[in-house]
């Protein structure tokens, strides 16, 4: 478990090296990063806030005149918190934010251009443009009008072709003074300056952007944000504009709107109510005529002048029975009205007039029917005929007028029933007065005609009187507690966060892509991942150098020196003492071309002849010979080791060539290159050559061909008494690696294989040594 966490230690601390060791880059891309964010904030337009609160009222908490509690609506909350979801669709709604738009004028916009960005203005334009097209017809067009004002009474107008008035050739404008007509696609208009403080600056150029409402209604609606607590009528309204005046005034005008909309759908019910009263009046007051007519033709015919002075012969029961008579007719006339209104089809409006009939019951459905209606109709603003909700409605709605239509009927039945008893005892008093003249008893049934008419005559004005006075009476729905308000401070874009994603986004890119590419790599660049894929002992590293210097000298502090010097100790603590004073055999290999084993081969062979023990280096790589190329041998060589096995007259000492500078040092070069090379190394002759070198050298380094190549290296393997594998890095692939050097161990086909990677950047190991080695070792270095 410990070591699980040590090698996951070890792991985070390489991946941090490896991020660390790239700090240059990962600070030009922050400080990029950061140069970006400064310049987004420099010219990003700002957003702002506007917030109201408005508490939604209920109308049963309203005061009422009592004779018109029946024109109200239903109370807001008899539903729960549906109803207050409900107002916040309908405040939210396209039709509600398309008036706001029209009101103000949001459809056209003004601009200052500058050099770099552009300033749009709100208030008080510099310019004032007047239409002599419709509201409708302005509301539709899409266009954009670039101005160049030039004089106080002159100014240029462009053409719009997407670019800003400062690419503009100026010669291309056309010429206009304030205050002409112009003729324009949608109509005529006249451009106007703007007076006082506010009036155009002289060279200011100026677009003005003239948007159909429907293109803005989504946007303004989708940045109008409601939130209620819950069960509560408190609604918090918050609008976000990149100018805060208009934000106000655009939540402003929301609630403005909102109330007009819903006193508009009150007073609906007290219209319908007004036009059915105004109906009956009309015949009412025909009738009326016609029966007063009737009466003063009857007095005129039988010159019955003097009718006053017999009232005392009718006794008290007959006016009481007439008066019963009056109040019955009456009831049975206004409940054949009542009935006609409710099958009338094709009606503008489904609305019912209440309080007609002086019935608690038929009040009450009649009364109910409304605010169903009205409950209706409002969903219909925004939904269409087949919402499961209005087909519910619809369905309450007809039954309640069957309800009402059978209650009507039952009632009508009743009435005529009481009539036709009233009219008997009245027939059978008037029997008792025998004595009345005929024409006195036609003028009274034709008096009590107009009685009936008077009645319901006045009745039908006092209750049109009534509905004027309640026509004005409705208060607004919403309740302004907070008018619109903002702090002016931006809350978009926010500095602090900018700068905060800026600089992890600058951090986050190039450390991604290192950590990214570091998963990709495959290659070998240190100690670390070579001893992670290889379970084979290590020997050391050599670092990576000027291609100039590519042989150590006697006295020589630089790394590279050292390494190889590191190297050397590595393999005499590894090979120990050799049996009977022969020599110590060191092979050289790798697993492909140009890692640099001949480049090993030969610096070892130098490190350890400067110890003054003697050393042979024997090069048996003799496809891509490179030995007599790093000792800068320039003479050609005219016998070498496949001379001596081709050529048996031959002897081992023929073909050593002697060190000039270095009396420890001799060398055998390759020689010819043959054309069989593996067949060659498979001699005999090769046996006689290493037993005549054991005795004479203390150490023998072989330089030999690549492993991972061609079968030379494995066939003169049991010469060895170690093998140096050389690994070059940022290089070699760690699939090649495992697939080829692995087994070789694994299988003892390399004796005493040992691990050198070479071309390490000294970056990554630190080399230098600061403990007073390298070029000047009097000076120590600093990390």
């Amino acid at each position: 478990m410990k070591s699980k966490s040590k090698l996951a230690n070890n792991e985070l601390r390489q991946q941090l090296e490896l991020i660390l060791s790239y700090w240059k880059v990962i600070s030009l891309s922050l400080i990029i990063a950061i140069f970006l964010a400064y310049t987004f904030l420099r010219y990003e337009t700002p957003k702002y806030k506007a917030n109201a609160t408005i508490k939604i009222k209920d109308d049963k908490q309203s005061q009422k005149i009592p004779s018109l509690e029946a024109f109200t609506s239903k109370g807001l909350f008899s539903n729960g918190t549906n109803q207050i979801i409900d107002e916040i669709e309908v405040i939210q709604s396209r039709s509600l934010m398309n008036k706001v738009i029209k009101k103000l004028n949001l459809n056209i916009q003004f601009f200052s251009q500058g050099q770099i960005k552009e300033l749009e203005i709100y208030k008080n334009p510099p310019l004032k443009l007047n239409f002599f097209a419709s509201d409708s017809v302005i509301h539709k067009v899409d266009t954009t009008l670039y101005i160049k004002v030039v004089s106080p009474t002159k100014y240029l107008m462009f053409k719009d072709n997407g670019k800003s008035l400062l690419d503009r050739d100026q010669s291309l404008g056309k010429s206009y003074n304030f205050g002409d007509r112009i003729k324009t696609g949608f109509g005529d208009m006249v451009i106007v300056p703007n007076i006082g403080k506010h009036a155009p600056m002289v060279g200011s150029n100026l677009r003005v952007s003239i948007i159909p409402v429907r293109n803005l209604v989504n946007s303004y609606q989708a940045r109008l944000k409601i939130s209620s607590e819950s069960e509560s009528s408190i609604l918090k309204l918050e609008f976000s504009d990149n100018i805060p005046d208009r934000a106000i005034d655009i939540l402003n005008q929301v609630i403005r709107e909102y109330n007009t909309d819903v006193i508009l759908d009150k007073e609906s019910v007290i219209q319908v109510t007004s036009d059915f009263i105004d109906s009956r009046l009309q015949a009412v007051s025909k009738e009326l005529k016609e029966v007063d007519f009737t009466a003063e033709q009857l007095q005129k015919n039988n010159k019955l002048t003097a009718l006053s002075s017999q009232a005392n012969l009718y006794l008290e029961s007959e006016k009481a029975t007439e008066n019963k008579i009056n109040t019955t007719a009456n009831t049975i006339e206004l409940i054949g009205y009542l009935k006609n209104e409710i099958s009338q089809k094709n009606k503008s409006s489904d609305l019912l007039p209440p309080n007609i009939i002086s019935d608690a019951n038929i009040s009450q459905v009649t009364k109910t029917h409304n605010e169903l209606v009205a409950q209706r109709d409002k969903l219909l603003k925004n939904s269409s005929e087949q919402n499961p909700i209005v087909i519910n409605l619809n369905s309450q709605i007809d039954a309640l007028k069957d309800n009402l239509t059978n209650s009507l009927d039952n009632m009508e039945r009743t009435s005529k029933i009481t009539l036709n008893n009233l009219n008997r005892e009245e027939a059978r008093i008037r029997g008792q007065i025998y004595s009345a003249p005929t024409k006195e008893r036609q003028f009274r049934s034709i008096e009590r005609q107009q009685g009936i008419k008077e009645s319901l005559y006045l009745y039908l004005l006092q209750k049109r009187e009534e509905s004027a006075i309640s026509l004005g009476m409705f208060s607004p729905n919403a309740k302004t507690i907070d008018k619109g308000y903002s702090s002016y401070s931006p809350i978009s874009p926010n500095t602090m966060l900018t700068y905060l994603g800026a600089m992890l986004f600058g951090l986050a890119i190039p450390i991604g892509s290192i950590y990214f590419l570091s998963l990709l790599d495959n290659k070998i660049h240190k100690k670390e991942d070579l001893v992670k894929i290889l379970d084979i002992p290590y020997l050391g590293d050599i670092p990576k150098t000027n291609k100039k210097t590519k042989i150590v000298k006697k006295v020589d502090y630089s790394p590279k020196a050292e390494a190889f010097r590191i190297i050397r100790s590595n393999v005499d603590f590894m090979l120990g003492k050799t049996p009977g004073g022969d020599s110590k055999k060191l092979f050289v290999t790798s697993t492909t071309a140009q890692e640099g084993k001949s480049h090993t081969s030969t610096n070892l062979a130098m490190s350890i002849s400067y110890s003054e023990k003697s050393v042979l280096l024997l090069e048996t790589d003799i496809r891509m010979p490179k030995i007599m190329d790093y000792l800068n041998r320039k003479e050609k060589v005219e016998k070498g080791l496949t001379d001596f096995i081709a050529d048996k007259s031959i002897k081992p000492q023929d073909i050593v060539i002697k060190s000039e500078d270095n009396p420890f040092l001799d060398v055998v070069a390759s020689g010819t290159i043959p054309p069989n090379p593996s067949e060659l190394l498979m001699s005999d002759r090769l046996i006689e050559l290493f037993e005549y070198f054991d005795k004479k050298y203390d150490y023998i380094i072989v330089d030999t061909s690549a492993v991972g190549l061609v079968s030379d290296t494995l066939l003169i393997s049991k010469y060895a008494d170690m093998f140096i594998y050389v690994v070059s890095a940022d290089n070699i692939d760690k699939r090649q690696l495992v697939r080829i050097a692995q087994p070789l161990y694994d299988e003892n086909r390399l004796p005493k294989m040992a691990l050198l990677l070479n071309g390490v950047k000294t970056g990554s190991k630190g080399y230098g040594y600061g403990y007073g080695y390298g070029n000047h070792p009097q000076k120590v270095k600093k990390s």
